[in-house]
């Protein structure tokens, strides 16, 4: 096995064309085995092997630098930077992260898992080197649909006028996580179809020099490229024609789905489908699909990720013009669906928590400040074992401060839909929902609460001494909470929906004063800033105990959720310890 003599990238230099081209094979092999059982990026990494040995091949790193955009195509790059182990041994496939990791090698620069980075970061490093007097190349990968991310954009008008070494390599696949959206795109088009010879070119006009690569899978053809690149004295961007999923029929096919898979996606055999078991994406689905037949100003909305949402390509194509994919672009989404909502459009925007992060100016100044009555739905909020880069912990806190936007976390189908068409029908605020990040729950019973009338909590159940708020996916947590509090403690705690994320309910919190002595909040994400701290607040000068349950303020990085449990002490067991503790009571 070719594979077996390359510890570092020194070791690929002393390979023939042909022992590279059979190195791209067995590489490719690992990749498929290792994805396919632990799950992780797979067409994007099956795209760049080629191009990733051609860099390590012409490029000295890590003196010569290389940057990779989101960071899912580096999978190459590791096995060629002295981690193969992670790929050809199964009891090691979690050793290192998916991820760029500069603690896991010198070839790694920058912990990166968000798109559109790498061209603004290669340039701070290209400036650097400069500021220095060093030598050396400095090389940024991007790709995949990460040039429609404003940042990209940024990086590249600033990356132009450097007057000094910097290679953009532009992996162009044809395809974001989905199919590609936007005017760029028809550049890149017209730059393929005329094999780099188009009088329209993007890249030229900001001042680039321009190389194109037809065949991007072509070891021979790249190294040619990169070798023609190297150590240049201005700004260059090498154009790159590859194919997503390149060496898995499956994944060549069907690009989107295959973008990302779960463990064992490809040892499924092909079986009559079953009616789908309803779940939030489908209910969300037939909520705009019911109002967007009667209503042609409702627009649906996401940010490159349409999979996450159950977007399918048939459900895409039936809203035709009702529906718009901005690309990788969470900042431009939220203004454009907040002047949608401002002018009299009914825009529901769909985005993931991870990516909030990037759109918070957008968030206050373009949707709040103006208070445009948008729909928006946050998914996959909550305290989990993802990589550090992809943690969906930090939304409510983000959304949740600033002014005029209402945050809802309901808790079952019947909330959800309630606060669904409360925030579709309103004309008042923007309107966020946290959508449940659990199995979903149905009471059977039609939610007529008045979500017009702000910060009202609901109480589930009156008791005394206790009052446990359970917001949204805790809730379930605050039941067996005082199931256990009932059993262990003999106390009837009260049990509190808060529903409202943004605001407390005073009159409830002040009437608690009356028959309790401490209130317990339950919250899936951190606490610095969150839920539980406006609820410690109000009590702050009182004789009223407080215990804020959530998640730390920290990077958790692929740690198991029931160990972050543990450490946040937000099991039944934990929390019950915590409460006997603090009223200084024994269990029973």
């Amino acid at each position: 096995m070719i594979l077996d003599k390359i510890n570092n990238p020194d070791d690929l230099k002393k390979l023939s064309l042909d022992e590279m081209n059979a190195l791209a094979a067995e590489m490719r092999e690992f990749i498929i085995k290792k994805v396919n059982t632990i799950g992780g990026h797979l067409g994007p990494n099956l795209g760049i092997v080629e191009a990733t040995i051609a860099m390590h091949y012409v490029f000295n790193s890590p003196v010569d630098k290389i940057v990779y955009d989101v960071s899912h195509q580096c999978y190459t790059h590791k096995m060629l930077t002295g981690r193969k182990e992670g790929f050809t041994d199964s009891s090691k496939y979690l050793k290192y992260t998916g991820y760029t990791a500069p603690e896991e090698s010198a070839h790694d620069l920058f912990k990166v898992g968000h798109t559109s980075t790498s061209v603004s970061l290669a340039t701070g490093v290209a400036k650097a080197r400069d500021l220095k007097g060093e030598k050396g190349n400095v090389i940024a990968l991007i790709g995949d649909g990460s040039l429609s991310g404003g940042e990209a954009l940024e990086g590249l008008d600033n990356a132009a006028d450097l007057n000094s070494n910097m290679i953009i390599v532009v992996n162009d696949n044809e395809m974001s996580i989905a199919e590609n959206h936007g005017g760029l795109y028809k550049n890149l088009d017209e730059l393929r179809n005329t094999n780099g010879q188009a009088q329209n070119n993007f890249f030229k006009t900001l001042g680039f020099d321009y190389l194109y690569v037809a065949e991007g899978n072509n070891v021979e053809k790249l190294i040619e490229a990169f070798k023609q690149v190297k150590d240049s004295t201005h700004p260059v961007v090498v154009h790159i024609r590859t194919l997503k999923g390149k060496g898995l029929e499956a994944a060549e096919q069907n690009k989107e789905a295959f973008h990302w898979i779960l463990p064992g996606t490809l040892d499924k055999k092909e079986e009559p489908q079953a009616t789908p078991a309803e779940d939030y994406n489908s209910i969300t689905k037939n909520f705009i699909l019911k109002h967007a037949k009667s209503d042609k100003t409702v627009i649906a909305v996401n940010a490159g990720t349409p999979g996450v949402f159950g977007f399918t390509p048939d459900f895409r194509k039936e809203l035709g013009a009702q529906y718009t994919d901005v690309g990788i672009a969470e900042e431009h989404a939220v203004a454009y669906t907040s002047a949608l909502a401002k002018s009299g459009a009914k825009p529901i925007l769909h985005i993931m928590s991870s990516f909030v992060q990037r759109t918070y100016d957008q968030l206050s100044q373009d949707l709040a400040l103006n208070n445009s009555p948008l729909t928006m739905l946050v998914y996959w909020g909550g305290i989990s074992g993802a990589d550090a880069t992809h943690l969906c912990s930090f939304d409510m806190p983000l959304i949740g401060n600033i002014p005029n936007i209402v945050y809802l976390a309901p808790t079952n189908k019947e909330e959800y839909l309630a606060m669904l068409e409360y925030s579709f029908n309103q004309t008042e605020h923007p309107v966020a929902i946290r959508v449940p990040n659990i199995p979903l729950e149905s009471t059977g019973v039609e939610d007529k609460t008045d979500y017009s009338i702000p910060n009202k909590f609901k109480v589930e159940h009156k008791g005394k001494k206790i009052a446990i708020l359970g917001l949204g996916n805790f809730f379930n947590l605050a039941k067996d909470v005082r199931e256990e509090i009932k059993e262990k403690l003999s106390i009837d705690a009260t049990l509190i929906n808060p529903k409202f994320i943004t605001g407390i309910d005073e009159e409830l919190l002040e009437n608690l004063k009356k028959d309790h002595d401490l209130v317990i909040t339950l919250e899936d994400g951190i606490l610095n800033g969150g839920f539980g701290e406006k609820i410690a607040s109000f009590y702050g000068n009182s004789s009223m105990k407080v215990l804020n349950f959530g998640g730390k303020k920290e990077f958790p990085d692929r740690v198991p959720v029931a160990q972050l449990y543990e450490r946040y002490r937000l099991r039944k067991d934990l929390i019950l310890e915590d409460v006997s503790k603090t009223l200084e009571l024994a269990t029973v």
